[in-house]
């Protein structure tokens, strides 16, 4: 049974599982959850999401929301196909990890924030704030000049291999457009995975 991914077609979290599943190879089918018009409030929807937020997966009767832990679930039960996004020796997984943190507290909130501002803020009728971009965009400055340091002496943030913690930038950096970092974001923006899927899946 093909893996279901239940997900609205330009969302920042379902474009993250998205290009995980297309690095790795895995056939899977989209379901369109209109967050438009509410379908994320349904109840079937809550009884597999019970925070009402896109993304989740079916894998067989395997029901698994959070993007990021659907990526690890993916990157791990395919791990023999594809690219490998996850390491196995215990010291790069320390780093692995170490890396993934480093996305979801020093990169996550402050880009995401910028994004809300800067997009959605207005898709929902509201009025950018523009001190709040101004603040976003030197708290995110701030952390991507050690991102610098981190990549001036390895490739990608866990090492000289590319992992899930450096996809999981992806969507908001793609929305942010200018967030430096050049030859690491130019190689991983570039990969024939994101490309299918960054304009909507």
């Amino acid at each position: 049974m093909v893996l279901k991914l239940y997900g609205f077609t330009t969302s920042t979290c379902t474009l993250r599982v998205a290009v995980v599943l297309k690095e790795k190879n895995v056939p899977f089918e989209f379901i369109s959850v209109d967050l438009t018009k509410g379908a994320h409030k349904a109840p079937e929807f809550t009884a597999c999401q019970p925070f009402d937020q896109v993304p989740y997966i079916d894998d067989d009767g395997l029901i698994l929301y959070e993007s990021r832990a659907i990526c690890r679930y993916i990157a791990a039960k395919y791990a023999s196909q594809g690219t490998p996004l996850l390491p196995t020796d215990p010291t790069a997984i320390a780093f692995f990890e170490q890396a993934a943190s480093t996305e979801t507290s020093n990169y996550d909130p402050f880009v995401s924030g910028l994004v809300w501002e800067l997009k959605f803020t207005m898709w929902y009728g509201g009025k950018t704030d523009q001190a709040r971009v101004k603040l976003l965009q030197g708290q995110l400055s701030a952390k991507l000049d050690v991102y610098d340091v981190i990549l001036g002496k390895q490739k990608y943030l866990a090492g000289n291999d590319i992992t899930l913690a450096d996809l999981f930038h992806l969507p908001y950096g793609a929305i942010a457009l200018d967030i430096g970092l050049d030859e690491w974001w130019k190689d991983i923006s570039s990969r024939a995975s994101w490309e299918a899927v960054k304009g909507g899946i």
